[in-house]
């Protein structure tokens, strides 16, 4: 069985396995129903997608008119102002065929001008903020990429009481000693504060590079089932955190198998032979 957790303060006990549903952004709705199958057959109960994930949310939607009270929702918006932001919100509701969203994240809310405007008069958070005096929405997060992401989420839960954050979290990643200090930093005052926090990224190899994408992720991700069980299990031996299943449903049933392995996290002489057999690298270096 995949653990179990509450996510945050919101009080669902969510599968610390989330379905990173961007994989469902370029399939057929015949292979987005094959995929629920596995997510229930695992015992996967919260999904993660977005606006901007193709059509993700035209395929999450189908499911839920039988399914939704299994599924903790959550969805994305990136666009910045209020009058666009509650649109969005309003047309992933009618995409995923629902009459609210558990979560709704600001998405990848990192650069600062962006910043400024989202979090400003006017700007998406108020718009968010609207959509759960609505019922639209129940709780609103914040997602990002990139290795100032830690320190930018840091600033938004200072600027609001965000309910849930989202960011890359590797061996790989963890490497980057700043990175690694803004983190633990971030990890301090969510856990003080109740706030989920949720990962990404966590079966990276490399940047693509000059290699044709043979997969469907914009990165190379590991393959191997011993490989994947290693570095999922490094990500869910630290408690407390969630991890979202990267954007590949090929790949998706190792991912979930890796989750169900309650061996010891491994140990760094572990991560570190990964890292060199498998000729890894950071996939963000600025």
């Amino acid at each position: 069985m995949i653990p179990l957790q509450v996510f945050g303060r919101t009080g669902h006990i969510s599968t610390r396995a989330v379905f990173g549903a961007a994989g469902l952004g370029k399939v057929t709705q015949a292979e987005a129903d094959r995929t629920l199958e596995l997510l229930l057959r695992h015992g996967v109960n919260h999904i993660d997608t977005a606006a901007s994930y193709g059509e993700s949310e035209r395929r999450i939607g189908p499911w839920m008119p039988r399914h939704r009270p299994h599924f903790f929702l959550a969805s994305k918006t990136g666009d910045r102002r209020y009058k666009e932001a509650l649109e969005s919100v309003q047309r992933s509701l009618e995409r995923l065929q629902t009459d609210h969203l558990d979560l709704i994240q600001l998405h990848n809310l990192v650069d600062p001008a962006e910043w400024e405007v989202a979090l400003g008069p006017g700007g998406a958070l108020e718009a968010v903020v609207e959509a759960r005096r609505q019922g639209m929405v129940r709780y609103i997060g914040v997602t990002g990429h990139g290795l100032t992401v830690a320190a930018r989420h840091l600033q938004s839960l200072g600027r609001f009481d965000f309910d849930s954050v989202l960011l890359p979290y590797s061996y790989v990643l963890n490497k980057h000693p700043q990175y690694a200090a803004d983190f633990e930093a971030l990890m301090e005052v969510c856990t003080a504060r109740n706030v989920a926090v949720q990962t990404i990224k966590a079966i990276t190899r490399r940047p693509w590079g000059d290699r044709p994408q043979t997969q469907a992720t914009w990165y190379e991700a590991l393959t191997e089932p011993a490989d994947i069980s290693r570095a999922v299990g490094w990500v869910l031996g630290r408690p407390g955190i969630f991890f979202c299943t990267a954007g590949d449903i090929d790949l998706l049933p190792k991912v979930l198998e890796a989750a169900h392995d309650s061996q010891p996290r491994p140990s760094g002489a572990a991560m570190e032979a990964l890292l060199t057999e498998r000729e890894m690298a950071p996939l963000f270096t600025s």
